[in-house]
């Protein structure tokens, strides 16, 4: 089996040899090779700004998560020296609450606005 692989390589060669065609086929292997290993390094480089991008929007994220819970405790204990604890925590929670409401109501429009955003990013 070895010698029919062998022989069929070596009638290969002297095919390519004969036709001149040898350094055309390394020229082109070589530069499909090349190009297979620049969209590699290009996809790697998409992925790294991608991952840096999340990696950013995450720390922004909770930092403003942070920052939205310190101002509704300090909303709610201002509101709570007018009203007394409850309601001012009950002022705060309801603030929220209907902020939930609206955001539930709106959630069809504002994802189909954002879903088409995305999209025109990705295909820039």
């Amino acid at each position: 089996m070895e010698q029919i692989f062998y022989l069929a390589n070596m009638w290969k060669e002297s095919i390519l040899k004969l036709l001149r065609l040898d350094n055309l086929v390394n020229n082109l292997t070589d530069y499909v090779e090349t190009r297979l290993e620049l969209v590699k390094l290009e996809v790697k480089e998409e992925i790294a700004k991608a991952i840096a991008r999340i990696t950013i929007m995450l720390v922004v994220l909770m930092a403003f998560s942070l920052f939205i819970i310190f101002i509704s405790i300090t909303l709610a204990l201002w509101l709570a020296t007018f009203w007394g604890y409850m309601m001012g925590f009950g002022a705060v929670a309801l603030f929220y609450f209907l902020m939930l409401i609206i955001v539930l109501a709106l959630r069809q429009p504002v994802s189909a606005a954002l879903e088409e955003k995305l999209k025109e990013k990705l295909n820039d």
